[in-house]
């Protein structure tokens, strides 16, 4: 019989030891504790590093919840100084037409 040759698993005649797809696979589907934490961790590190890297010039003293933090103050700054530059440009067209 050819069938008794073939390994027990999932059918597709891959070694005893498996292919890289069916540990992938196993570590996915088990659900051990131990493969839940590594992709916890996997996770954890794919959404980290990106957040530090973004996040590392940030002054974590100065941004709270209910404070205005850096981004707002220099926004407010950038309307603040285009309100002028802008009553400065209609004071000096005003100026001309006199």
């Amino acid at each position: 019989m050819s069938g008794d040759t073939k390994k027990a698993g999932n059918g597709s005649g891959a070694a005893a030891g498996g292919g890289f797809r069916a540990k992938l696979e196993h570590y996915l589907y088990s659900g051990e504790k131990k493969h839940v934490a590594a992709g916890i961790a996997v996770i954890g590190v794919l959404f980290g590093i990106p957040w530090y890297l973004m996040n590392r010039g940030a002054d974590i003293s100065k941004t709270t919840l209910f404070l205005e933090d850096s981004k707002h103050q220099s926004h407010q700054d950038y309307l603040e100084r285009a309100d002028k530059a802008r009553s400065e440009r209609l004071s000096a067209g005003s100026s001309l037409t006199r």
